[in-house]
């Protein structure tokens, strides 16, 4: 009972602004990897992996129409994976959170909330600490799988800062029965790829995280799992706290809006993905032996997603999987034959000119239809967050004795 009482007094002490206790959640997470194994990286791990970026940017360079977007090439363990990325996930996961811990405090009884006064902030704080417990499980279980910083398709990382994890693309490897270098030079080409469409697009960033917030927000949260849940703490326990199990606790929101919500996530998604595979695959063909059987290997994982990345959907309620595609690499794949590489990338100018989900059933259709440039004044092209975008063609803006601006 002692050895309890002074783990929830370190709980229910630890400071945190949020819904989720993100110390506990590092802590967990930090935990968990080093009784798996975090292997160091070695120097020649570090060199390889910046040698693979730069070979990785050059071949981009013929299929892309942006210069390289990587500011910083650098080699993770799986813990500096964790800590760096840490930040974009307490984004995307705190408006969750705070439904459950909002739950949580929902099954106090109305009359007796009156007769608890502060101890109301301390549910909301134990709250805390299990999703931030569950949390760390969660990211120590990816940090195990993910094979670079953009690897499940969101910028996670620093922007400018492409990062691969050699320990995960050594397993991979492995798996597939192909050779480490070819891998990693596979997984740099794609991680490079990620960060020329994020850094040369400045509205994508937000664009994408916008799309997960907003889906977010309308998840439900299921009441009766979350109090069976808490049925199982055995105050005598202290594992106990660590052992719950909250998956399943969110359900989606079976409403006209959070459909819609879900078809742009899935469409932001699948269309990143989309463009990254087609480039990657068309800048590798005559390059790497067996980039078809790596293409076919990153387009079902993706597609279908880890163990830890379905761990992480059941506790989040969040599913970071780009369902269509296969549609969206066929789609990104007939704009480079009818508008050609500049025309392809020029749809990534502003929101209003990428393709909707409908457009996946036609890609053709779609590459064929190209609008001409007068049409883009009627577009705002003040992009989320309010910077404002060149439109393709508009003229740099000059100061009153006619010297363009900076």
């Amino acid at each position: 009972m002692q050895q309890f009482m002074s783990q929830l007094q370190h709980l229910l002490s630890a400071p945190g602004s949020g819904p989720v206790n993100w110390d506990l959640a590092r802590q967990v997470a930090a935990s968990q990897l080093a009784a798996a194994g975090d292997p160091a990286v070695s120097p020649y791990e570090r060199h390889a992996v910046e040698e693979a970026l730069r070979l990785a940017d050059l071949w981009l360079e013929p299929a892309s129409a942006w210069p390289s977007g990587i500011q910083t090439p650098v080699a993770w363990n799986r813990n500096e994976w964790i800590y760096k990325t840490l930040d974009v996930w307490r984004k995307l996961c705190d408006p969750v959170a705070s439904r459950m811990v909002g739950a949580m405090g929902d099954l106090v009884p109305p009359e007796a909330r009156a007769q608890l006064g502060p101890m109301q902030s301390m549910v909301a704080t134990l709250g805390g600490a299990l999703f931030g417990g569950q949390l760390g499980q969660a990211l120590g279980s990816l940090a195990a799988e993910v094979l670079s910083a953009g690897d499940i398709g969101l910028p996670l990382g620093p922007a400018g800062t492409a990062a691969l994890i050699p320990a995960n693309i050594r397993e991979y490897g492995e798996g597939l029965e192909l050779p480490e270098d070819e891998v990693r030079l596979y997984v740099a080409l794609r991680e490079a790829a990620h960060q020329r469409l994020f850094q040369h697009v400045p509205w994508l960033r937000g664009h994408v995280l916008n799309a997960v917030e907003t889906y977010a927000s309308g998840i439900r949260v299921n009441r009766e799992a979350i109090e069976e849940a808490m049925g199982r703490v055995d105050p005598t326990d202290p594992e106990s706290m660590q052992a719950i199990a909250l998956e399943g606790i969110f359900t989606p929101e079976d409403t006209p809006a959070q459909k819609a919500s879900l078809a742009r996530l899935e469409t932001a998604l699948a269309l990143v993905e989309g463009w990254v595979c087609h480039v990657v695959d068309s800048a590798a063909s005559d390059r790497l032996p067996n980039v078809v059987r790596l293409g076919e290997a990153f387009r079902r994982r993706r597609a279908a997603g880890g163990p830890a990345e379905q761990t992480f959907a059941a506790l989040v309620g969040l599913e970071l999987r780009p369902r269509r595609l296969r549609e969206a690499a066929a789609l990104w794949a007939a704009l480079t034959t009818h508008r050609g590489i500049e025309g392809r990338d020029a749809v990534w100018g502003h929101p209003d000119l990428l393709p909707s989900d409908d457009d996946f059933a036609d890609p053709v259709a779609f590459a064929m239809n190209d609008m001409d440039l007068s049409e883009l004044d009627n577009f705002d092209f003040t992009a989320p967050g309010g910077v404002e975008e060149k439109a393709p063609g508009q003229p740099d803006e000059t100061d009153d004795e006619g010297d363009a601006k900076p």
